[in-house]
């Protein structure tokens, strides 16, 4: 009899979970919360940034070389006659260490005269740099990891979104890479199209690079160069040789573009 009562009891209970079971089931997952990204640019004018071109003073935009138009970000040389070494970096006013950022961006027309030959629909999303005012007048390109954007010419392979190395090394695969640039994954871009890039970039572990949402690249331990002249001033201020973080920055390199969505988003 004894018996008989717990096995009722039990089954009542189990009758009772699978109720309570039931309802949690109907109920929606909890919402995540959306993802906050944060707009660079206003698409009004240049506030948040600062020029720096080889040769010229910080905050000096050489022959108006940045500058807003219709909502976009652009680099122009409609002001050059012909370009003659005045690479230009934009430099966000703030720095960082674990975020993604993201570009929408687009090569247009023909290259400066005068421009190298390397410079053709080539520039970058510089990340984990150097800050501004600790560049020498005639320094090309802060002393960072280089996210190179490149386009097509039409007829060869191209990638986009390869990594570039100046004053930097980063390992890949365990292995110190030295070697100045290494190529992506990425489609090649023909013509004035709109690409998007991502870059994950998780403090001195882990960067990664994307291309319209498909990932392409990654390497880790961002590092000074200290074979390199810029850095080896960096590491005699006192400059850690593992990068952990820095400023973000533009290129400008002779060809005109475009940047429609300069965004990112911070994350643990």
């Amino acid at each position: 009899m004894m018996k008989t009562h717990m096995t009722a009891a039990l089954m009542a209970l189990m009758v009772v979970g699978l109720v309570l079971g039931a309802g949690a089931c109907t109920e929606s997952p909890p919402e995540h919360k959306a993802e906050e990204w944060i707009s660079l640019f206003n698409g009004k004018d240049l506030t948040g940034w600062a020029p720096k071109f080889a040769g010229y003073e910080l905050g000096e935009n050489y022959k108006n070389t940045f500058r807003v138009e219709d909502g976009i970000l652009k680099v122009s040389y409609d002001d050059y006659e012909a370009f003659d070494g005045e690479f230009g970096h934009l430099f966000y006013k703030d720095s960082f260490s674990h975020y993604r950022i993201r570009v929408e961006y687009r090569f247009l027309g023909e290259q400066t005269p005068g421009g190298p030959a390397w410079g053709f629909r080539n520039s970058g999303i510089m990340v984990h740099g150097q800050a501004p005012e600790s560049m020498t007048l005639d320094q090309r390109f802060p002393v960072s990891i280089e996210v190179q954007l490149l386009g097509g010419n039409g007829e060869e392979e191209r990638p986009t979104a390869n990594l570039c190395t100046p004053g930097t090394h980063v390992e890949m695969g365990g292995e110190l890479v030295t070697q100045h640039c290494t190529n992506s994954s990425s489609a090649t871009f023909h013509g004035d199209q709109w690409v998007t890039v991502e870059v994950e970039v998780r403090g001195g572990e882990i960067i990664r690079h994307f291309v319209n949402g498909k990932a392409v690249l990654e390497y880790a331990n961002p590092q000074l160069d200290g074979s390199d002249a810029d850095a080896q001033k960096l590491i005699e201020a006192g400059a850690e040789i593992m990068l952990s973080g820095g400023t973000i920055s533009l290129q400008a390199e002779s060809h005109p573009m475009e940047f429609r969505k300069v965004e990112l988003l911070p994350i643990k």
